[in-house]
């Protein structure tokens, strides 16, 4: 057993064993004697002996086609030429289906120019295995170098019959153009690409490749004519199921190299017109080239709007519900197709309706109805827009959303027609089908530009009974109320206002209704609203801008009620939490007594100006542990600590802990204290 199955340290590869194996030359054997004979008698002794040996061999196993070809060489190269036939006729007794077997024999007929055997030979072997190109190659091959031309041309019309590969039609169509026969090389053409099997009746060569090389073939020796009917006809023969794009390319660059540019023109129109677009590559590479080097600016800027199309087209075609894909491709096509084209990229890309009824799904959808819109009303008749609007709206589900903008746009464009009480039907429609603030604001929009202050009014009272909580709709109603000149109706419409129990934005109307108050010099009616919020809410805020609107009443008495405000907003804040709003009213404070108080109210609100310190508090995390401390800032105001002992304690220990400190530092280094009394 192996205890240490580690690997070896040198390693030794299968490469160096070989490599040591031939220097070394282990198995190399002793040539064999050389025999001499020296007359007739050891000669036929010599030729027994071989001739047993090759009968031998061959007995012991008669398929070894090897044993026959070598046997028959032997006796070849005795010059017994007429024993050595009769050695590979037995062997094809054997194995008639060797091409090798076949090969050989023909080989040695020709080798001892012994023609009529070897053309013996080869009709044999074509005649049993006609499917073997290498025998009609040889065959052909060995009549053409005896200057057998008229023999030559008949194997070659005997092989074509057995509808061979295209390299075969090939050699014979070089071999007729070798002697000059162009009119003989023509017609193999003709039957290459257009011969049928008898059998199966289709097409043996059909591909667009043996077209082009006719085609070729006829330009090379300058018979254009008849290469351009080559091209017309491989066109017509391959129709608009079949089209490849190397035909028209291989068509195309003829008609070029002939200055047909024109002709060349249409040709790559006409295939990229009917070619599957992912097919047209090629085809597209060539004709930008072709109109950079012969065409104009708007040839070249055509091509390069085809293949941006054939781009777009692909997008869509892989995802027909990406919107923006689809918003590229009607932009360039609205800047290059005419009217019909662009209809048609519009029908389609609306006909892709998103599979979810989500309002977040439509969003980008929408704007391609809005688009085609536009762009009937602008390049079209208003019959076809009208359509188009009213086939959005009765498309879009306004049981579980609708589009503001859709209904307005088409109100807006029935307004541009001159067609009033359609847009009044639209929005009325919108409004009780899918009612929304904004369809409420745009058709209010549209009544006060009309002047329709009556219609505007039942707007905004339908308005505000669908969303009573909108302050925005309050407050505009109330302006356009003081526009009219009902100051009455706007009070009355604020006081129902601020009397909703929920409200989006309650502050910004209270600030309405007090800007409407001192609008009209109400100053008593101001102060009662300041007080009535007061009662509602004990913000900072409120505090600071009743203090300003007594300041800015312009009364004798405005400097006391100023301040006797801010003394009122002090007193209420004691009992709030928030500091921070406490030292901002301070500070406005100070701001008012700086610029209208006197000496002796400036020191009475520096001293109730706070103390700001640093203090630290535990943090917990969400599950309850300990998460460190954290420093943050507190307020000490001057009030709160003469009502509050312990603080003045805390104060007074800290002093004397201070002191305490002072002491033992100066215990601690007394020469220090020396040294500074000297000093």
């Amino acid at each position: 057993q192996v205890k240490n199955k580690a690997p070896a340290e040198v390693q030794i590869t299968a490469e160096q064993l070989l490599r040591e194996a031939k220097e070394r030359e282990l198995e190399l054997l002793p040539p064999p004697p050389q025999q001499k004979i020296t007359d007739v008698e050891e000669l036929n002794d010599y030729k027994l002996r071989k001739r047993k040996t090759f009968e031998d061999n061959i007995r012991k196993n008669r398929t070894v086609i090897s044993n026959w070809i070598k046997y028959a060489q032997w006796e070849e190269s005795l010059k017994e030429i007429q024993r050595a036939r009769s050695i590979y006729e037995r062997a094809l007794d054997v194995d008639y289906r060797n091409v090798t077997l076949w090969l050989k024999y023909a080989e040695m007929e020709m080798k001892n120019r012994q023609v009529n055997h070897a053309r013996n030979i080869w009709d044999r072997a074509i005649t049993t295995l006609p499917r073997v190109n290498q025998f009609w190659y040889k065959y052909t091959y060995m009549e053409e170098m005896l200057g057998n031309v008229a023999g030559s041309r008949q194997v070659f019309e005997r092989w074509m019959e057995w509808q061979p590969e295209e390299q075969a039609w090939h050699s014979y169509i070089n071999f007729e153009l070798r002697y000059k026969e162009v009119d003989r090389a023509r017609s193999i053409y003709e039957r290459y690409i257009l011969f049928r099997a008898l059998a199966a009746l289709v097409l043996v060569h059909p591909d667009v490749k043996n077209w082009i090389k006719y085609a070729r073939f006829e330009e090379k020796h300058s018979y254009f004519a008849h290469a351009r009917k080559v091209y017309e006809r491989a066109v017509e023969f391959f129709g608009e199921e079949h089209m490849d794009e190397h035909l028209y390319v291989a068509f195309a660059k003829f008609e070029e190299n002939q200055k047909e540019f024109e002709r060349v023109r249409v040709i790559y129109k006409y295939a990229l017109d009917r070619i599957p677009k992912q097919d047209a590559q090629n085809l597209f590479k060539n004709y930008t080239i072709f109109e950079k080097k012969f065409g104009d600016r708007r040839g070249i800027e055509d091509i390069i709007v085809s293949k941006r199309r054939f781009q777009y087209e692909e997008e869509v075609k892989a995802n027909p519900h990406n919107y923006d894909a689809w918003f590229d491709y009607l932009r360039l096509v609205e800047s290059d197709a005419g009217a019909e084209s662009v209809r048609e990229v519009y029908e389609r890309a609306i006909a892709n309706v998103p599979p979810i009824q989500e309002k977040r799904h439509w969003k980008r959808y929408i704007y391609l109805w809005i688009n085609y819109a536009l762009y009937e009303e602008l390049e079209a008749k208003a019959k076809r827009t009208r359509q188009v609007y009213q086939a959005c709206l009765e498309l879009l589900p306004h049981k579980k959303f609708t589009f503001a903008k859709m209904w307005l746009l088409y109100a807006q464009f029935e307004i541009r027609q001159k067609n009033l009480p359609l847009a009044r039907r639209a929005l009325g429609t919108s409004i009780g089908k899918c009612p929304k603030n904004k369809l409420f604001k745009g058709y209010i929009e549209l009544e006060l530009q009309l002047r329709e202050f009556d219609r505007c009014r039942k707007l905004y009272e339908k308005f505000l009974e669908f969303a009573p909580e909108n302050c925005t709709s309050w407050i505009k109603f109330a302006e356009l109320e003081t526009i009219l000149g009902d100051i009455d109706r706007a009070r009355a419409i604020y006081e129902l206002a601020i009397g909703q129990p929920r409200l989006d934005m309650p502050e910004v109307l209270w600030k309405s209704y007090i800007d409407f108050e001192i609008e009209q010099e109400e100053y008593e009616k101001t102060r009662n609203l300041y007080r009535r919020l007061l009662q509602r809410t004990q913000h900072v805020k409120v505090w600071i801008s009743l203090a300003q609107f007594e300041l800015s009443a312009g009364q004798d008495e405005r400097l006391p009620r100023c301040r006797q405000v801010y003394e009122e907003a002090n007193r209420a804040m004691r009992s709030c939490e928030e500091k921070e709003e406490r030292v901002m009213l301070l500070e406005a404070w100070r701001s008012f007594e700086e610029e209208f108080g006197t000496q002796a109210t400036k020191e009475r609100i520096d001293k109730l100006m706070p103390e700001k310190i640093k203090k630290r508090r535990k943090l917990q995390a969400e599950d309850g542990s300990d998460a460190g401390w954290e420093e943050y800032y507190d307020y000490i105001f001057p009030e709160d600590t003469a009502n509050q002992p312990n603080l003045k304690l805390l104060a007074m220990a800290k002093l004397w802990k201070k002191q305490q400190q002072e002491s033992e530092a100066a215990a601690a280094d007394p020469d220090k204290d020396i040294d500074e009394s000297q000093t």
